[in-house]
C-alpha cells in the first residue's frame, strides 16, 4: 500500500513540475515571439519606406523633366519612371498624409498611391507582388501629370531578404524551446530536490507508521535516527544565478536547521529526565537492598533508610510533576484561568509562606501598590516561588533577598534581587534550558532537577509578558518580569445604583 502511495506521490510530482516546465516555457517562447514580431514589423516599415523615399528622389529628376519641355511633353518613359498625361489620376491605396508629408518630393496638391492590378486566381504570389506600382501624380499649369514606377521588382528583393530574416527567427524560437526547457529544469533544480526530500521524509515516516510496535523498538530508533543524520542536516543550495529561489532556499535550510535543532533537544531532553529518574530510583533501590540485608532488626539503619526513600520518593514525584508540566505545556493543554488582580497580593503571599519554611535568610519587599495585572494567578504564583526558592538555595545565610514590585510606561515591573553567588556570563543564555544546571557540583548540594526556570519561563511567555536578567559573579542576580498594566476592574459594590 504504501509502495502505491509513494509511486502515485512520485508520479504527481512528475506531472507538476513537467507542467510547470511546460507553462515556463509557453510563456517564454510566447514572450520571445511578440519580441521578434514588434521588431519585424519595425523592420518592414521602415524597409518599405525607405523604398518609397528611393523611389521618390529618383522622381525628383523626372519632375524637372516634365517642367523643362511640358509643352509638347507626351505619355513617355525616362528610365525606371513612366510619365502619363492623363485627366483623372488612376485608383490606388492612397498613403496617409502623415506620410505624404515626409517623402522628398515637395508638390502640394502630390498624390501618392500604391495600385495592385487586379490578377486572376492562378497567379503566383511573386508574380502578384512583381506587379505593384507607385504612382505619384500632380499638376502643373492645369496639365494634371502622373509618374509611375514598378516598384514590385524592390518589393520582390525586400520580401526575400525580409523572408530570410523569418526563417532566422524561427531556428531561434526552435532552439530556445530545448535550451528554454533545460535552463527552466536548472532553475527549477531546487524544488525538484525539496519534493525528493520530502517524499523521503515521508516514506520514513510511513515505515515508522506501519513498524511502531513493541517488536519493532529498535527499527524504530534506526529510523529516526537515520531521519535526523541522513535528511534533516541536508541543505538545498541554489547556483548564484537563481536569485529568485535564493530566499525561498534561505527559508527551507533555516526551517530544516530548526527543526533539527529541535530534534537534537528532544533527544537531550529525554536523555536528561531519564538520568534525573534514575539517580533516586537507584538511590531507592540501594536502601531497599540496605533494609533487605541488615535493616530488619537495626532499628537506626532502617530509620534512616525509610528517611531516605521518602526524601528520593518526594524528589522523583516532584520531577515527574514538572516533566508533566512542561509536557502539557509543550501540547498546549494547560489552560490560563485569568483574572485582573494586584500583583502586590500574590508576593505578599509567597513572602508569609516562604518566611515559615526558611528562617535563614532576611526578606525585604517594595511594594508600589496599586499593580493590577491580568493573569493566572497560580501559575504567576509559582514562576514567582520558582525564582524566590533559586535565590535561596544560592544565597548565603543570613544575607537578604529583595521583592519589588514597581509600574512604569505601562508595565508592572515584579522583581526578585538576592545576594548570592551568581551566575558566569557563559551559562547566562542557558539558565532557561531544560535540566540546565552551571555547576554540577552546587547542583548536588543545592538539589532540583533543573527544570524550574524553564517552567517560570513557559509561564511568564504564555502570558504575554518578558523578563530581564542581570547577574554578577559573588554578587548577586537580579530577575525582572514585565506584565502589562491592566485597569482596576469594577465591582459590584463599588456601582453607584441609579
Amino acid at each position: 500500500m504504501s509502495n502505491t502511495r509513494n509511486v502515485h506521490s512520485t508520479n504527481i510530482a512528475n506531472k507538476i513540475r513537467s507542467s510547470l516546465v511546460i507553462k515556463l516555457n509557453v510563456r517564454m517562447i510566447g514572450r520571445l515571439f511578440s519580441g521578434f514580431l514588434a521588431i519585424n514589423v519595425l523592420v518592414f516599415s521602415i524597409g518599405l519606406f525607405l523604398i518609397l523615399w528611393k523611389t521618390e528622389e529618383g522622381a525628383q529628376g523626372v519632375i524637372e523633366t516634365i517642367k523643362q519641355s511640358q509643352d509638347n511633353l507626351q505619355s513617355t518613359y525616362h528610365g525606371s519612371y513612366q510619365i502619363l498625361v492623363i485627366d483623372e489620376p488612376s485608383e490606388g491605396i492612397t498613403l496617409p498624409r502623415s506620410i505624404q508629408k515626409k517623402l522628398p518630393i515637395e508638390i502640394s496638391d502630390a498624390k501618392r498611391s500604391i495600385e495592385i492590378p487586379e490578377t486572376n486566381k492562378e497567379m503566383k504570389l511573386l508574380k502578384k507582388v512583381y506587379s505593384v506600382k507607385y504612382t505619384i501624380g500632380f499638376s502643373i499649369n492645369g496639365i494634371f501629370y502622373q509618374i509611375v514606377y514598378a516598384l514590385g521588382s524592390d518589393l520582390r528583393l525586400f520580401l526575400f531578404l525580409f523572408l530570410i530574416l523569418l526563417i532566422f527567427e524561427l531556428l531561434i524560437l526552435m532552439g530556445n524551446i530545448g535550451k528554454g526547457s533545460r535552463m527552466i529544469r536548472k532553475t527549477l533544480k531546487p524544488l525538484a530536490d525539496l519534493t525528493e526530500a520530502a517524499k523521503s521524509l515521508n516514506a520514513e515516516v510511513s515505515f515508522m507508521g506501519s513498524k511502531a510496535d513493541g517488536t519493532h523498538i529498535k527499527d524504530l530508533a534506526g529510523v529516526i535516527s537515520s531521519i535526523d543524520v541522513n535528511k534533516l542536516d541536508r541543505h538545498i543550495s541554489v547556483d548564484s544565478s537563481q536569485n529568485e529561489l535564493k530566499d525561498l532556499a534561505f527559508a527551507i535550510n533555516d526551517m530544516l536547521n530548526r527543526i533539527n535543532d529541535s530534534y537534537q533537544s528532544q533527544v537531550r531532553f529525554v536523555s536528561d529526565a531519564s538520568h534525573e529518574l534514575r539517580t533516586p530510583i537507584s538511590v531507592i533501590q540501594g536502601y531497599v537492598n540496605l533494609l533487605d540485608r541488615w535493616g530488619k532488626k537495626d532499628q537506626k539503619t532502617m530509620q534512616e533508610s525509610i528517611d531516605a526513600i521518602k526524601i528520593e520518593t518526594e524528589n522523583m514525584k516532584e520531577l515527574v510533576e514538572q516533566l508533566l508540566f512542561l509536557a502539557r505545556g509543550d501540547n498546549e493543554t494547560i489552560q490560563l484561568h485569568r483574572e485582573v488582580f494586584d500583583a502586590c497580593e500574590v508576593v505578599e503571599e509567597i513572602i508569609r509562606e516562604t518566611q515559615m519554611i526558611d528562617s535563614n535568610h532576611n526578606f525585604e519587599i517594595d511594594l508600589n501598590r496599586p499593580a493590577y495585572i491580568n493573569a493566572d494567578r497560580q501559575l504567576l504564583k509559582q514562576a514567582i516561588r520558582i525564582f524566590v526558592d533559586n535565590s535561596i538555595k544560592f544565597t548565603p545565610k543570613g544575607m537578604e533577598i529583595i521583592l519589588r514590585i514597581s509600574s512604569e510606561e505601562g508595565y508592572v515591573y515584579i522583581t526578585v534581587q538576592d545576594r548570592g553567588i551568581g551566575i558566569e556570563p557563559e551559562d547566562l543564555p542557558h539558565i532557561f534550558d531544560r535540566f540546565y544546571r552551571s555547576d554540577e557540583s552546587r547542583a548536588r548540594k543545592t538539589g532540583g532537577s533543573g527544570l524550574g526556570l524553564s517552567i517560570a519561563k513557559w509561564i511568564i511567555e504564555r502570558h504575554g509578558a518578558h523578563f530581564e536578567i542581570l547577574s554578577r559573579v559573588d554578587i548577586g542576580t537580579r530577575i525582572t518580569i514585565a506584565f502589562p498594566v491592566t485597569k482596576k476592574p469594577i465591582s459590584e459594590s463599588n456601582i453607584i445604583k441609579a
